[in-house]
């Protein structure tokens, strides 16, 4: 070995961009097409280009690099894909943010100068994430990195769109769509965050025509009415079964409406009778489809209310139920206003309120490319972890509407179709079109808008992998072996990528998908900016290391359930990390005369060492087990349990003797042997999980190889499990926990020596004591250990305590000096005494109790109480003295 010791302190920052620096020199992440061995691929869920690393991302990265290197150190040929997605509002969002600071609007600078900004601001902050990502490190094949606007991939969504618009799947239609008045364009679901908000229910009076009767319906948004085409109530209301197919008179306007049935009505809500206006809420669009209901535009794209409003034309929505409001009580049309709590939909990147809006946009129908891929999650050919989530899936997917799929922006892949302006026709076609096929006419012109973004990410499997050719990647890597996500996108991006592999992948895109929770704060709540409660990961790994961040997460993780975030985890994974460090620090500080081909015979390992190569075999077999099965939480913990307390709490102790015994050559050898043995290999295990203190570790120690990452994975060899070994070490251990608390009663100085005497109810136990007797000189401070047998006299003026087989006798004399010890707890009852007097005076005056706040008082009944306990124990204490 060059160096013979690590630093004394665990110092993260000190190593760790040195060794993701030295994977990548060395191309340990990259992977080539090789036949010879058994694929392991995952394709990373690409982080928005100008974003940042969160917790979410966090997560998600950790989980996948523990089953890629976990894999790699397997021996597949393992793939892990990185990428961005062009995140095409959200970038537009900062370019035109960036205009207005200088006084200008894209449509200034027209669509080409405006791209080019894009693609500059891309340039200069698209690498802040990938940096973050490496920080965390993550190992994944960054020669293969792929961008959704990249060549290839902008290839591959156009070739998406022509196959699916020549078979009828894409079409353009007049449909609602959620509506972003201050960014301008459609928005799919994942971009409209539902925020529930307090508003008000207005009940109005609709009279019917040509009766002295009025329907009171009652409306969260009466500017709509404008538009209102009818009213609608449920079939089996017998409150109106007269009234069904009556006419009514809308107010302000005048216009005649239909008064109809419908089962989708609820008519628990407000009064039974609601309003129906097509054009502006997707539930009345279907009723007014089912109805033959016309559409009637109220409100603008900018979220003014349209000319066909009358006076009110041009007022901004909420300006506009402002005075529609005052119009309607004044006319006597208003009944009452109550408060009402409801949920508002926002846009995710401006925060603007969302307005369900009909307008002409691109869909794909859903119901045919749903089919397959409901029937593959049915079928068990992609499985779900947790499964619970595959009803979830299924449950969408089957009543799935048709995907709105064109967006009013200039970022993104722009949707290939061109319009004739001689004949009228639409051309959809892969190459750029200069003359219309139809009429001959070069009058042509393409599309404004631009794809969504998901409609390009649900591509990402095989689009990655350079589909439309069919690539020696795509061969070995499709379909991918897992997808790992949040359950937030189940629907957004695992349903769509399904549907979209087994239509033009020919198969599904991933074997599994691996649903991971939210990461939220310690309350339970969502990390958001309006919050101000987000923790930045780059922050807690600039402070602690990518490693303790990452073991904190995934410790704290189980399958598809959210956890919080604790600083006070964050400090218990650092400190694991640093009872590692000075575990291997020790080691590497007895390895003096280390023979590296010294391998021990069976009759040279002590109880101890059998008993280490034993737990360690066992969790060897149940890590592997566990990220079989997905369970790495569970796993986390049992190298979290194995390495702190088998390890370093009981084995380094057990062998400390032998190490410091120069003049016995063979114990230490062996001693040295097994302390290698299980480090190294518990290092290999751990690496998936904390791969940079590993390697740093495991480059100091005795090893084969360049890297830990590509060391072999241990799997735990089955003939070093000894079970009467690890029966006989756990009845040692557990006597030797009994002797030290029992110690720790009478506040026995560890100094202190004393016989331990045993009595053996389980006789097989006996004489495995007596010949690992040194184990309690070592760890209990006895200075003997003798046996009792039940015809001696029993031991007297002894602590005693029993644990499963033994009986433990602790005699005091000498240990302690009971008079002294009985003088000292006396003056503590006296002491104890006189605080519990003054706080029992305190919370009896009157006047305290008037003035003082509720929590004041409550904390002194809090003392008071402890207090009380703890003169209680110490009493205890002197009633078992007295008895010695």
């Amino acid at each position: 070995m060059e160096e013979t010791n690590i630093p004394k302190v665990y110092d993260p920052q000190s190593f760790e961009k040195k060794w993701y620096k030295y994977w990548e020199e060395h191309k340990l992440f990259h992977a080539e097409v090789d036949k010879t061995k058994k694929p392991f691929s995952i394709v990373m869920p690409p982080p928005n280009v100008t974003g940042q690393l969160h917790m979410g991302h966090a997560m998600d990265n950790t989980l996948q690099d523990i089953l890629i290197r976990f894999r790699r150190m397997q021996g597949y040929n393992t793939l892990w894909m990185p990428g961005t997605d062009h995140a095409g509002i959200a970038t537009q969002a900062k370019v035109d943010a960036a205009l207005r600071e200088e006084g200008k609007s894209r449509y200034d600078i027209g669509r080409e100068a405006f791209l080019e900004r894009a693609w500059a601001w891309k340039e200069k902050y698209g690498n802040r994430i990938k940096y973050q990502i490496r920080t965390l490190g993550s190992s994944c094949d960054w020669d293969r990195e792929r961008f959704t606007m990249d060549e290839g991939c902008s290839h591959a969504v156009r070739e998406v769109f022509v196959q699916l618009y020549k078979k009828g799947l894409i079409y353009q239609g007049k449909r609602i769509t959620n509506w972003c008045p201050h960014c301008n364009t459609a928005l799919s679901d994942i971009e409209v965050e539902h925020q529930t908000e307090p508003g008000h229910l207005y009940h109005i009076r609709y009279q019917v025509e040509g009766e002295d009767k009025f329907v009171e319906i009652a409306t969260t948004r009466p500017e709509t009415m404008f538009g209102d085409t009818g009213v609608a109530v449920h079939p089996d209301d017998e409150r109106y079964k007269d009234l069904v197919g009556k006419t009514l008179i809308l107010p302000i306007v005048g216009r005649r409406i239909p008064l109809f049935a419908d089962s989708y009505v609820d008519p628990q809500f407000g009064t039974g009778a609601v309003k129906v206006t097509p054009a502006h809420d997707p539930n009345d669009f279907d009723m007014g489809t089912r109805h033959n209901l016309e559409q009637i535009v109220v409100i603008n794209n900018d979220g003014t209310m349209a000319d066909n409003t009358g006076k009110y034309a041009g007022l901004d929505r909420y300006e506009c139920r402002k005075q529609l409001v005052a119009d309607l009580k004044e006319a006597g049309y208003l009944i009452s206003i109550e408060d009402h709590e409801h949920s508002v939909g926002h846009c995710s990147r401006c925060s603007a309120t969302v307005e369900p809006l009909v307008s002409k946009q691109w869909f794909v129908k859903m119901e045919s490319l749903a089919a397959p891929a409901i029937e593959a999650v049915k079928s068990g050919k992609i499985k779900f972890i947790p499964e619970r989530f595959s009803k979830i899936y299924c449950n969408w997917l089957e009543n799935i509407r048709d995907w709105c799929i064109s967006r009013q922006l200039w970022w993104g892949h722009r949707i290939p179709a061109w319009y004739c302006d001689d004949c009228g026709a639409t051309i959809v076609e892969n190459e750029d079109v200069q003359v219309c096929p139809h009429c001959g006419s070069k009058h042509v012109h393409q599309d404004e808008d631009v794809l969504d973004t998901w409609f390009s990410s649900g591509l990402w499997p095989f689009e990655t992998m350079g589909w439309p050719q069919d690539t020696e990647e795509l061969k070995q890597f499709y379909p991918t072996s897992v997808l790992v996500t949040g359950y937030d996108i189940i629907f957004f991006w695992v349903a769509r990528m399904v549907m979209m592999g087994m239509e033009f992948g020919k198969d599904i895109p991933f074997k599994y998908v691996f649903i991971h929770g939210l990461v939220r704060d310690s309350q339970g709540r969502k990390m958001s900016k309006s919050l101000g409660n987000g923790i930045d990961p780059v922050e807690v790994i600039d402070k602690y290391g990518a490693d303790t961040l990452r073991f904190m997460l995934i410790t704290g993780n189980t399958p598809g359930n959210d956890m919080r975030f604790y600083w006070e985890r964050v400090e218990s994974a650092r400190n694991f990390a640093n009872k590692l460090w000075n575990a291997s620090r020790f080691m590497l500080m007895n390895l003096e005369g280390f023979d590296k081909d010294f391998v021990p015979k069976e009759e040279d390992f002590t109880l101890a060492d059998k008993w280490i190569l034993s737990r360690y075999a066992k969790t060897a077999m149940s890590i592997t087990n566990n990220l079989e099965k997905f369970e790495l939480g569970e796993a986390g913990r049992s190298l979290y349990d194995f390495i702190w307390n088998e390890f370093c709490d009981w084995y380094i102790e057990l062998s400390k003797a032998r190490l410091y015994d120069k003049e016995n050559e063979l114990p230490r050898k062996v001693a040295q042997y097994v302390l290698n043995y299980v480090l190294e290999h518990t290092l290999r295990l751990l690496h998936p999980f904390m791969p940079f203190i590993t390697e740093e570790i495991w480059q100091h120690i005795p090893h084969e190889g360049i890297s830990i990452m590509v060391a072999q994975w241990p799997t735990g060899e089955k003939s070093k499990i000894d079970e009467a070994s690890e029966i006989h070490m756990t009845a040692i251990m557990e006597t030797i926990k009994a002797i030290r608390n029992m110690r720790a009663e009478v506040n026995a100085a560890p100094s202190k020596k004393t016989e331990v005497i045993l009595h053996f109810t389980d006789k097989s136990l006996q004489d495995v004591f007596m010949q690992n007797e040194n184990y309690f000189k070592a760890l209990a401070s006895a200075s003997d250990v003798t046996i009792w047998q039940q015809e001696d006299v029993k031991p007297q003026n002894a602590m005693t305590a029993v644990t499963n087989g033994v009986e433990i006798y602790l005699p005091l004399a000498g240990l302690i000096d009971v008079e002294k010890e009985t003088a000292r707890l006396n003056k503590e009852v006296a002491t104890l005494d006189k605080e519990v007097m003054r706080l029992e005076k305190k919370l009896s005056n009157a006047g305290f109790l008037a003035k003082a706040p509720a929590d004041i008082v409550a904390k002194e009944q809090e003392k008071l109480k402890g207090y009380e306990e703890k003169r209680e124990a110490v009493k205890q204490r002197l009633a078992y003295l007295a008895t010695l």
